[in-house]
């Protein structure tokens, strides 16, 4: 192991001063994998989305994410507050009522998926022609075949 390597399999970064691909470890173990993995799944970036700038109730997260179930929306939302980015408050009424909220972290994480939403946006008419480029050659193909 050279020196100044770190033994630690959380540790991702790469020891030199130049960017290097590879502070990306792809290593399961990877706490940066780990925690792009979390943040960046499909259910979790819609929950960071719809609590920008307010707090909701389970119910009302659940009426809002078209196709998630209860167990998943749990699941993802015991994870996010787990991680630090969501908040939850039990209010001691009767029915139990239930609000979740960013966190200030939270807050940040909804501000850098702000902006891929943005690139999305901007780009999913070149997205869409591609797509359909890719789509006609490959029928091409399996008709030639």
């Amino acid at each position: 192991m050279e020196e100044g390597t770190l033994k630690s399999p959380t540790h991702c970064v790469g020891t030199e001063d130049d960017y290097d691909i590879l502070q990306w470890d792809t290593r399961q173990d990877c706490e940066v994998r780990q925690i792009l993995d979390r943040v960046a799944d499909k259910w979790s970036l819609l929950v960071i989305a719809l609590l920008d700038r307010r707090s909701l109730r389970f119910s009302e997260l659940r009426r809002k994410i078209d196709g998630i179930s209860q167990r998943m929306l749990t699941v993802t939302l015991r994870q996010l507050e787990r991680d630090g980015v969501v908040n939850r408050t039990v209010h001691p009424v009767v029915p139990p009522r239930v609000d979740y909220e960013l966190t200030p972290l939270g807050v940040t994480l909804h501000d850098t998926i702000q902006a891929l939403v943005t690139w999305t946006e901007e780009h999913q008419g070149e997205i869409a022609a591609a797509r359909a480029t890719y789509d006609s050659r490959e029928a091409d193909k399996a008709e030639a075949s």
